[in-house]
């Protein structure tokens, strides 16, 4: 009988814990709200322009699109700038970030206004994680070895920007893309998340299978981690330049549009 309880017990303490994760994959898998805002943060070697050919699809489907000015200073100042652009939103808005911008969605998705999270080829560690250390248990992309450092100051050389940044673009297309690329402050890759808003909030990731960036496989771990509608965009780490269509449609779909 002794051993009968304790079976029990095992089995009554593995539900509750099953019940304490549970829910936060449920919301995460559920039909977000309808939102008529759209918000969008950019990563590194990039601006804001980076979003012009999504912006000019969303507006066309009658949604507000605004692109973030990343500072690419420190965490708190990105999340800070994130969350001046969503505090100014009328009504529920869809959060979109990029690359590193995803830890801007991960932190500032907590805001009220935001119904409903899309990563695109970014970065989705959980609350406190170290996402450096998560990320160098896949194989180090391509492009991590053409980072280069004036002092605190990095950006990507031209090489590795060109083939392994926006791999699947023009090559004068991406020229012009290096040539307006916004240098980040070493101190922006210390930053760690204190909250994960995909617990709780309805999300949506876009791997790139072609991605040089960011391993595809971490992409594929983090979106299948956060119980996310995942969808496989056969691009480079660049999916919203070379496949707008497809990265429109996602972000469509969080916001409760028909596609």
């Amino acid at each position: 009988m002794l051993i009968d309880r304790r079976v029990l017990s095992a089995t009554l303490l593995a539900g509750a814990a099953a019940s304490l994760v549970a829910p936060a994959r449920a919301v995460a898998a559920s039909t977000p709200p309808k939102a008529r805002n759209v918000v969008l943060a950019h990563g590194l070697f990039a601006d804001g322009s980076c979003w012009s050919e999504v912006i000019a699809r969303l507006q066309g489907a009658g949604l507000n699109a605004t692109a973030v000015q990343n500072p690419l200073t420190t965490l708190p100042d990105a999340v800070a700038a994130a969350e001046r652009v969503l505090a100014r939103q009328d009504g529920p808005t869809v959060l979109v970030g990029h690359s590193f911008s995803g830890m801007i969605v991960t932190e500032a998705g907590l805001h009220p206004n935001v119904s409903a999270l899309v990563y695109v080829a970014a970065r989705a560690p959980d609350a406190g994680e170290d996402y450096t250390a998560l990320a160098k248990t896949f194989p180090t992309p391509p492009a991590t070895a053409g980072i280069v450092f004036d002092g605190d100051e990095g950006r990507l050389g031209e090489a590795a920007f060109l083939h392994d940044f926006a791999g699947d673009l023009p090559a004068a297309r991406a020229r012009v893309l290096y040539a307006v690329q916004q240098p980040f402050n070493r101190a922006l890759l210390t930053g760690r998340t204190t909250q994960a808003a995909w617990r709780s909030k309805p999300s949506f990731y876009a791997v790139s299978t072609e991605d040089r960036t960011i391993n595809p496989d971490l992409e594929r771990f983090m979106a299948k981690r956060m119980g996310a509608r995942t969808v496989e965009v056969k691009a480079s780490h660049l999916s919203m330049i070379s496949h707008p269509v497809e990265i429109t449609n996602l972000i469509l779909e969080a916001a409760g549009e028909q596609a």
